[in-house]
């Protein structure tokens, strides 16, 4: 029974996360008296109904913005040649994967009183006195779409490549301009995309605590950085699991009305999707309809009229389009090429341009021992949590292939709701789950706090792997007296082998670079390297952040080069050999 092999993964959340979450509920609700006390006292506090209409107010205000950016900037990766496009994408991936710690810290050291902005300007005799770009609402905003903005490119890229784009050209034919072709062709098939990466961006920014912290004032908190000062600051267990539910049931009604599909399914259209709840509302498609057929015959005029003529000159579309590219691409890689430059800065403190360059800085890390400590931490929890979630989710992969398609989809979802749900939600759970344990505190307890969320990437990653895989190879080996066990060693493991180090990888990445979840659960004895970054940032301008934080941006950038480095090496020449030769 292939269902079997997702035991492991399944046992590793359910104790960590799934019980716990359950317990977290029942605690919000005065178990065993049942009572919606500590709702009531939520929302009996202005501030607190304030500060929730807030925290979605800057979730839905910073979906906008990234919606708005990502959008034309994913339409014009995907209309670029084939060979910019790979560019292109890899210069969005590579912010996607830096830590964004590091570029949270990379806006301080811009917007700050005496950041590149402010120095500029007063050298120019512009201002008299720093302007005050940082600690306020924009300031959260630039810091969150930064971070974000890459999460919903990557998903309209996907969807847009795989729309025909002869149904544009075959829409232009029937006298459509190229807006409506656009709008009324292109626009609802990349609806997925929309849809998909909006929600995710809106459920993550729901969890955000250290942007807003880092960039924001006092009067733009956000729920989950009160939540994370109440857990370490006095413990009332029953508010605070109220305001984590309170603040998991705004995503879960914003995810049904919507109709996010987690289960990654392949091979369903915009239409089959599942219905969210917004379809039971009236449709304004009559009223359209008559309006369509009043100016029928205005545009059949404007069409024949328009048949034989040339078309208008298309150089100013390509130049704007090129010019956002640029802006775009400048505003995802500027801050961290800024940190970069000043890591090699001689002086004592952080200037740009620097007044001369040294290697003080990485000078001082290495010679640190509380840096180096933190680091090694951060490797050894690393890897371990490499190592468990990519044993673990490889086998759930492999069975989630085999078993039927609704059951999938289920069991997908579930291993998917530590990344989908709010991360300071998972993080109060998880802290619950290993007070239970009594591993709070404790290297094993951040492992297994680490490893729940790392399970998903892996799932997903190794999963897209065997959706390509032909299993016909695997019969055929069986065919020639296989057993199951070397069936799977010397045919099946070879092929997946690429999605295997790709799931391990990012895996890493997530441990390496997980620091809200950890200072819930890392008590005093555990220091990872991002907690002691987000530490030193909060109480103390120490220069050798910026030496850290290039560090931690090289780690993506070497890890990307052995996921492609291994996917070539074992990839199609790999399947070509065993297709000639399946034993």
């Amino acid at each position: 029974m292939p269902i079997v092999l997702t035991g492991p993964a399944l046992a590793v959340l359910l104790f960590v996360f799934g019980i716990p979450i359950i317990l977290l509920l029942l605690t919000s609700l005065n178990a065993p008296a049942f009572s919606l006390a500590n709702y009531q006292a939520f929302f009996g506090h202005p501030a607190n109904v304030r500060v929730l209409i807030q925290t979605v107010e800057i979730s839905v205000v910073a979906t906008a913005i990234c919606l708005l950016i990502g959008y034309p900037t994913a339409y014009l990766i995907v209309a670029a040649s084939k060979y910019l496009r790979t560019a292109l994408i890899v210069l969005v991936i590579v912010p996607y994967l830096t830590s964004g710690l590091v570029r949270t810290y990379a806006w301080t050291v811009i917007l700050g009183d005496r950041g590149i902005i402010n120095n500029l300007l007063l050298d120019l005799g512009l201002i008299s006195s720093p302007l005050p770009l940082i600690y306020n609402r924009m300031a959260v905003y630039i810091g969150m779409v930064h971070i974000m903005l890459p999460m919903i490119i990557l998903p309209l890229v996907s969807v847009m490549i795989g729309i025909d784009k002869s149904l544009m050209a075959a829409a232009r034919s029937m006298g459509a301009r190229p807006f409506a072709a656009f709008w009324r062709v292109f626009f609802p098939l990349s609806m997925p995309g929309v849809r998909s990466g909006s929600l995710l961006v809106f459920v993550i920014c729901l969890g955000f605590y250290i942007t807003p912290a880092a960039l924001g004032g006092l009067g733009d908190a956000m729920l989950s950085t009160i939540m994370a000062s109440q857990v370490q600051t006095y413990l009332d267990m029953g508010l605070i699991a109220a305001e984590a539910f309170v603040l998991l049931a705004v995503a879960i009604v914003v995810l049904s009305m919507l109709g996010l599909d987690l289960s990654g399914t392949q091979g369903r259209t915009a239409q089959s999707a599942g219905k969210p709840w917004l379809s039971w509302l009236p449709s304004p498609s009559v009223p359209k309809r008559y309006l369509s057929e009043l100016i029928a015959p205005i545009r059949a005029k404007r069409w024949t009229a328009q048949l034989y003529q040339g078309g208008g000159d298309g150089r100013w579309p390509n130049v704007v389009g090129a010019m956002l590219l640029v802006v775009v691409m400048f505003y995802l890689l500027f801050p961290e090429l800024l940190v970069v430059v000043m890591s090699f800065s001689a002086g004592r403190f952080l200037t740009f341009p620097p007044s001369g360059l040294s290697l003080q800085w990485y000078r001082s890390f290495f010679g640190d021992q509380s840096w180096y400590d933190a680091a090694w931490t951060s490797i050894q929890i690393g890897a371990v949590v490499a190592i468990l979630s990519t044993i673990v989710g490889t086998l759930a992969a492999y069975g989630f292939s085999r078993t039927l398609p609704r059951l999938r989809r289920i069991l997908t979802m579930v291993i998917l709701t530590p990344i989908t749900f709010p991360v300071i939600v998972v993080g109060i759970a998880t802290y619950l789950g290993l007070v239970k344990l009594g591993l709070l505190g404790s290297m094993t307890g951040v492992v297994l706090a680490h490893t729940i969320g790392a399970i998903g990437y892996v799932v997903v990653i190794v999963s897209a792997t065997l959706a390509n895989f032909d299993r016909r190879l695997e019969q055929a080996a069986k065919s020639l007296r296989a057993s199951p066990w070397q069936t799977f060693m010397r045919v099946t493991l070879p092929l997946i082998r690429p999605g295997i180090i790709g799931g391990a990888v990012f895996a890493f990445l997530h441990s390496f670079d997980e620091v809200v979840i950890t200072s819930l659960v890392s008590g005093f004895s555990v220091r990872t390297l991002p907690l002691k970054m987000w530490e030193d940032i909060r109480h103390q301008i120490d220069p050798t952040i910026a030496a850290v934080s290039v560090l931690l941006m090289v780690l993506p950038v070497f890890c990307l080069i052995v996921v492609h480095v291994t996917g070539w090496r074992f990839g199609p020449r790999r399947q070509l050999a065993l297709s000639d030769h399946p034993t």
